[in-house]
């Protein structure tokens, strides 16, 4: 038997420690800290991701190393977001919230390449095969060329990755694998850990692309914690309000494609529907001649977005004004209620204020500045702004408005919805002249303020 050590891990962001500690001095949390016992390191003996023959390094420079191959996922809001379809031998995290569909899109994204002949293994650790099989049947996604598994013990697990030759191996969820090798109970750090690298050699080594399900802490990270993020080759997000059908799938990181793409879902009785226009989808129900509510053509990844930003201002009476915020960072918002104050004469400070964006939709971006701003202003000022303007800019403290990238996209964009109107940063004017749409550049904040309420 191998000898073993006990050591104190906290269990929600990793940090080890030589005794027990009440809190945890990195993440600031009390009573996460755990004892695990480990193996003596050398004990442990690991693979290697090619599979123990030797390899000479190579320039990169050569030619003669081919692309590795992608396979379509036959749902294009999926390929989209993976940068073209899935990467051979790739290592993909997919997290969010319960309920959310990850489930539901992992049958879906099976059904797909056993449909076209790819023999497709789905690892299923929570449910019974029974339980898997009725959701297959609800989602119309039965095929003799994908098949059910429901193990959990890491040796088995790759056993059959060994012998079988699969296009596409599922692993629904990482907390529930672990091996009789190591210590401590499924989902703990160290099974969590050892397992997804376990993982991430059979696919290298295989060429076999590997999807890993991950569970979601209350912080909203994957738990592990996020040692799996940096492991993995491409991480993807389902994001949306469990009652709300609208799903949206991000990659916030992504080894072989762009980063921050975004796929648009509908859930619905049959599964996830592509929106393939989403922002005909979020401005459908956006309401004309009311104060507050403004068009920001928004950019994830690649792709140009008509989102609508709303504002609220009213008078407060709490001694310390309410300031809630959906769809976009809090402290943004704040930064920009300060310069409206500092340098448009605007005062917030007896107001209660709520922003949001609507659809359910999450700006990340500074050029969401702008619209915020005026939709602020729209609301404090009961003025509406044109029914056909679109806005977007950054805000500095000096109160002036900063360029942005992806200039044209965003205006063409706009345009195509029959917005005639756009005011943004003076340096981007000239990247926007010749679309069709009349362009306001401004420098000011307080320069956009008089443009868009102007009547």
């Amino acid at each position: 038997m191998a000898k073993t050590k006990s050591t104190f891990v906290c269990q929600r962001c990793g940090a080890t420690y030589m005794r027990w500690v009440g809190r945890c001095t990195d993440c600031g949390q009390w009573n996460t800290v755990a004892e695990e016992t480990l193996a003596i390191p050398g004990k442990h003996v690991r693979s290697s991701i090619s599979g123990g023959q030797k390899s000479a390094p190579i320039p990169v420079t050569d030619e003669d190393q081919p692309a590795p191959p992608r396979v379509s996922t036959g749902i294009d809001e999926c390929d989209r977001v993976l940068g073209g379809g899935i990467v051979a031998g790739s290592l993909t995290l997919v997290g969010g919230d319960p309920g959310i569909g990850k489930s539901t899109i992992m049958l879906q994204i099976s059904h797909g390449l056993a449909s076209r002949g790819q023999r497709v293994l789905y690892i299923s650790g929570e449910e019974s095969f029974s339980q898997t099989r009725l959701r297959a049947q609800r989602l119309g996604t039965l095929s003799d060329d994908l098949l059910l598994l429901t193990e959990t013990e890491l040796t088995e697990l790759k056993k059959q990755l060994t012998e079988g030759d699969y296009g596409l191996v599922v692993v629904d969820s990482i907390q529930s694998v672990y091996s009789a090798d190591l210590p401590g109970v499924p989902g703990s750090i160290t099974q969590v850990r050892d397992c997804a690298s376990e993982f991430l050699r059979l696919a290298k080594r295989s060429g076999t692309p590997i999807f890993l399900i991950g569970h979601v802490t209350k912080e909203g990270s994957i738990a592990g914690p996020r040692t799996l993020e940096h492991l993995v080759d491409t991480v993807l997000y389902f994001e949306g309000e469990g009652k709300q059908a609208l799903r949206i799938l991000r990659a916030v990181k992504n080894r072989f494609g762009s980063t921050n793409e975004i796929g648009v879902f509908e859930m619905t009785e049959t599964g996830l529907q592509e929106v393939p226009n989403p922002s005909a989808l979020f401005l459908n129900e956006r309401p004309e001649g009311v104060s507050g509510s403004v068009v920001l053509p928004s950019i994830e990844g690649t792709r140009p977005l008509l989102v609508e930003v709303q504002a609220l201002v009213c008078d407060s009476n709490l001694g310390s004004p309410r300031r809630t915020v959906t769809g976009v960072n809090p402290n943004r918002v704040s930064l920009i209620l300060a310069v409206l104050e500092k340098r448009a004469g605007l005062h917030f400070a007896d107001r209660d204020v709520f922003v949001n964006v609507a659809g359910g939709v999450r700006l990340d971006e500074p050029a969401a500045d702008l619209a915020i701003a005026l939709a602020l202003v729209s609301s404090f000022m009961e003025a509406p702004v044109a029914p056909r303007l679109t806005a977007f800019g950054e805000i500095g403290l000096a109160g002036e408005v900063r360029g942005v990238d992806m200039v044209r996209q965003r205006v063409a964009e706009a345009a195509k919805f029959g917005f005639t109107t756009c005011i943004l940063p003076k340096n981007c004017a000239q990247d926007a002249e010749d679309i069709g749409e009349t362009v306001w550049p401004v420098g000011r904040v307080g320069q956009a303020i008089e443009m868009a309420m102007e009547r």
